[in-house]
């Protein structure tokens, strides 16, 4: 759940609108104004070299999200905080 709160503080802190991280170790990320989930995949995924599931997977209702995991090592999950904070400004 650090990992969690890693993302969830990070991402806030970087303006992005979270949901989640608490709980359970998902965090749910609000994708920019006049971007779809899948759109904000591919940015993340080219621009950060960052991998998520768009919130469209899940459902209609998942659009407009963006799904992060807190699983992994800790030090990936500092890093990849960094990497969207730096190269996907919200």
């Amino acid at each position: 759940m650090d990992n969690a709160r890693i993302i969830r503080e990070g991402l806030a802190g970087a303006g992005y609108s979270v949901y989640g991280g608490v709980n359970a170790p998902y965090i749910w990320v609000r994708v920019p104004a006049g971007q779809t989930s899948w759109g904000f995949f591919d940015k993340l995924l080219h621009d950060a070299h960052v991998v998520g599931t768009p919130g469209s997977g899940f459902g209609s209702c998942g659009e407009g999200y963006f799904r992060l995991s807190a699983f992994g090592l800790r030090e990936n999950v500092e890093e990849a905080v960094q990497r969207i904070r730096t190269r996907m400004p919200a």
